[in-house]
């Protein structure tokens, strides 16, 4: 039998990597960084395509996270 216990231990959570998830909060939270029309990009104002960006960088944070913490 062995006595080693780590086995069963549950794994810590990786601060680090859940800080990831602050990130697109902070870039949001700043309205005055994207408060303006251009560079537009295909007929887009700044202001939408900056933010529909960050759904996709949150998405890439997210699964980041998840293979951190896997």
């Amino acid at each position: 039998m062995s006595d080693n216990h780590d086995d069963h231990k549950p794994m810590r959570p990786v601060l680090w990597a859940r800080l990831l998830f602050v990130l697109p909060f902070i870039a949001m939270l700043w309205v005055s960084s994207y408060n303006r029309i251009e560079p537009m990009i295909a007929g887009i104002p700044f202001f939408y395509w900056y933010q529909l960006l960050w759904i996709l960088i949150a998405a890439v944070l997210i699964a980041i996270v998840y293979r951190v913490e896997r």
